[in-house]
Parts: structure tokens; C-alpha cells; sequence
């Protein structure tokens, strides 16, 4: 792929799947103790990652998500004892399809986040929109939200 020049006011929409027992009660203890990261995330919660069908992440970036991050508990403190192998094999799966289908892979991402690791959750999603950021908004979205449309046409251009 060409590489594209990206303008540094970009902010890119990152849709966060998280796991009820885990993840997103990362993102709350983050909130609780006043760690901010990019209002840009958009968290869904999910009773466990293991349910995050790759069609999902897909679905999300074909809706205008410039990245999706999966996120859920460490394998041996899944509540439901399978689900975060579970996810780890999707996401295998999902690897596969964005390949397949051209989108570059820093869009999607699965960390394995537990409740206590707030300050990790925080991390991951600056790490997140930064890498996202330098790819520039998703060529791909079907769907084009308000003030993003403008930063695509502008891509385009240049």
C-alpha cells in the first residue's frame, strides 16, 4: 500500500470490546482514579471477550471505527474458564480476514487486561490511537460520521 500522509489533528475512533470482568472494570478503576486517555473510545461491554466474534471488529471498522481493541481477562482468571482461550483463537481467525481483506493490522489489536491492571488498560489505549493514528482514518468505513468525512477527503487528495 502507498503510504499516505496523515495530518497530526487526526484523532481516530477506536471502538473497545471489553470483557465485564475484567477489562471493563480496568476502564471504570482508570476513571475512578482520574487516568484519562482519548475521548475518541468508544467502550462495548461484552460479558466475556470469548463472545467477540470476528464479524464484530469487522462490522465496527465497516461502520467507521479507524481501530477496534479486544480486551479481556488473563487466561487463568477467566470467569468462565474458556472464554479467554476462546478469544485468543478468534483472534487468530480475525488476523486471517484483515490480511485477507487488506486492512492494516495495527487496527485491531487483544490485550489481556485484569480489573487491577488500570494503569495497563490506559497504556494499551494510548498505545492504541497513537498506532492508529499514524495509519490514518480507515479507508475502508461504509459509513462516514460527522467531521470525519472531511479528513478522508482530504487524505484522498493528497
Amino acid at each position: 500500500m502507498a503510504k499516505r500522509k496523515v495530518k497530526n489533528d487526526f484523532q481516530p475512533r477506536i471502538v473497545v470490546f471489553a470483557c465485564n470482568w475484567c477489562s471493563y472494570p480496568a476502564a471504570d478503576a482508570a476513571g475512578i482514579n482520574r487516568l484519562q486517555y482519548p475521548p475518541n473510545v468508544r467502550i462495548i461491554r461484552t460479558m466475556c471477550m470469548g463472545r467477540v466474534n470476528p464479524a464484530f471488529v469487522l462490522k465496527a471498522l465497516e461502520m467507521g471505527a479507524d481501530g477496534v481493541l479486544v480486551s479481556g481477562c488473563h487466561f487463568e482468571d477467566c470467569h468462565y474458564s474458556f472464554g479467554a482461550r476462546k478469544a485468543a483463537e478468534q483472534y487468530q481467525k480475525l488476523e486471517k480476514i484483515v490480511q485477507l481483506l487488506g486492512i492494516e493490522k495495527g487496527r485491531i489489536r487483544q490485550e489481556f487486561i485484569s480489573a487491577a491492571e488500570f494503569p495497563k488498560f490506559v497504556q494499551v489505549v494510548h498505545e492504541m490511537v497513537e498506532q492508529v493514528r499514524k495509519l490514518g482514518p480507515n479507508p475502508l468505513a461504509k459509513s462516514l460520521l460527522p467531521g470525519h468525512k472531511e479528513k478522508r477527503e482530504e487524505m484522498a487528495v493528497n
